[in-house]
C-alpha cells in the first residue's frame, strides 16, 4: 500500500462520502458570505480566499470528522443519552461546523492515524502469508 491509500483512502467510500455531503453545507455557507463580501466591496480576494479555504476544509473535513467521532466514541462508549432532539441537532450541527472549520488542523490527526493503523494492518497480513 502506498502512502496516499493509507491515509486518504484509508476511510471507507460510504463513510467519506457521507461526510463529503454535510460538508457541503458549510462549504455553501463560505460561498455566500465569500460572494456577499465581494458584492459590497469589490475585492475579489475575499471570494478567492473563502473558496480556497471552504476547498481545502470539504476535502479535509471527513478526516476531522473522524477523529471527533473516535474520541467521542472512547469517551463515551456505548452509553446511550436521551435528551431533547432540538438540543441534540443543535449541538451536532455546532460540532460538524467547528470540525468544518477547523479541519484544517484537527484532519493531520486522523491522516496520521489511518497511516499507521493501516500499516500495522500490513505488517500483520504480511505475516500470516
Amino acid at each position: 500500500m502506498s502512502f496516499l491509500s493509507k491515509t486518504f483512502g484509508g476511510l471507507s467510500r460510504s463513510y467519506y462520502i457521507r461526510q463529503f455531503l454535510f460538508g457541503l453545507i458549510f462549504f455553501a455557507f463560505l460561498l455566500f458570505i465569500g460572494y456577499d463580501s465581494y458584492t459590497r466591496s469589490g475585492i475579489h480576494s475575499l471570494l478567492a480566499v473563502n473558496i480556497g479555504y471552504g476547498l481545502v476544509c470539504l476535502f479535509l473535513y471527513p478526516y476531522a470528522r473522524f477523529v471527533y467521532e473516535s474520541i467521542v466514541g472512547y469517551i463515551f462508549g456505548e452509553n446511550v443519552f436521551l435528551v431533547n432532539a432540538v438540543f441534540l441537532l443543535t449541538a451536532k450541527f455546532i460540532t460538524m461546523a467547528l470540525c468544518f472549520f477547523f479541519s484544517i488542523f484537527i484532519a493531520p490527526i486522523g491522516l496520521i492515524y489511518l497511516y499507521f493503523y493501516h500499516s500495522k494492518q500490513e505488517k500483520l497480513q504480511n505475516k500470516e502469508q
